[in-house]
């Protein structure tokens, strides 16, 4: 399943999903561990910051980790054999259309729904790759969530142009409020959704530079060009959004930000 990726293979985004990764490593991961043995597919693994993750907490899965990008699988075997050398990794060069065959004990879904024009289908696709019993995790933001002070149109209108960007390369930059119905349209059974906040304000810095500065504010950024490019914005508004933005994580400044995580069985 092709998609526009709206975020970019740079450098740049490498390193926010490492940023974004370790910073909410518990938020995103606490409660999900599986037995050594299990066989566990990440889908979209992209650069590998999740699959460290993977590895680190639950030791002796075998896992097999998809993505459509060469660079970004190649990023991940080198990043996973730095962290996790310890890991038994099958990677997988293709879409959610060309996975591997077989059936696998859990399955891993962590920011790709988000980027595709059609998030039922695939969910009905990976089901087929579940065994019965088996359990699927997936996790997404939601930009709708983003509650932060000093308040600022400015600031609002370049979240704005991030969501209205991904809807236009077949994404739901909302799709967090949608994971459970889309778990149980797709044909799950056991459905648990919950959310999982992150809340950083100048008393928790390692929050405010790991997720408001490097992950949310980097997100954000990451569309500048194809914003002012489509008439979304023009330089000097994103100048300015970026700046009111950036004061959310300036002393008395807070940010609010919510993920879903939901379980389903087949």
């Amino acid at each position: 399943m092709e998609t526009d990726y709206v975020h970019g293979y740079t450098d740049s985004e490498t390193r926010r999903l490492s940023d974004q990764a370790d910073t909410l490593a518990e938020l995103l991961h606490g409660g999900t561990q599986y037995p050594p043995g299990s066989r566990v597919l990440e889908v979209g693994c992209g650069v590998g910051a999740q699959t460290v993750q993977l590895l680190t907490r639950s030791p002796g899965i075998a896992l097999t980790a998809v993505d459509i990008s060469e660079d970004s699988l190649a990023e991940a075997k080198r990043r996973v054999a730095a962290r996790a050398p310890y890991g038994q990794v099958e990677w997988h060069h293709g879409d959610l259309h060309g996975l591997p065959y077989g059936e696998f004990d859990h399955l891993f879904v962590c920011f790709v729904l988000e980027h595709l024009p059609d998030p039922v289908d695939a969910l009905r696709t990976l089901r087929n790759h579940l065994r019965p019993g088996g359990t699927i995790t997936v996790i997404e933001g939601d930009h709708g969530s983003a509650i932060y002070h000093p308040r600022s149109d400015a600031a609002q209108a370049v979240i704005e142009c991030l969501n209205r960007s991904q809807a236009d390369a077949g994404g739901d930059a909302l799709i967090g409020r949608r994971v459970q119905p889309l778990l149980t349209e797709a044909g799950f059974t056991e459905v648990v959704t919950e959310p999982r906040t992150v809340y950083a304000d100048q008393t928790v810095p390692h929050l405010v530079d790991g997720f408001t500065r490097r992950t949310f504010i980097a997100m954000v950024g990451s569309v500048r060009d194809r914003s002012i490019a489509t008439g979304l914005s023009t330089p000097d508004a994103w100048a300015r959004g970026i700046r009111d933005l950036e004061r959310t994580a300036e002393p008395g400044g807070t940010f609010h930000y919510t993920f879903f995580k939901g379980v389903g069985v087949r």
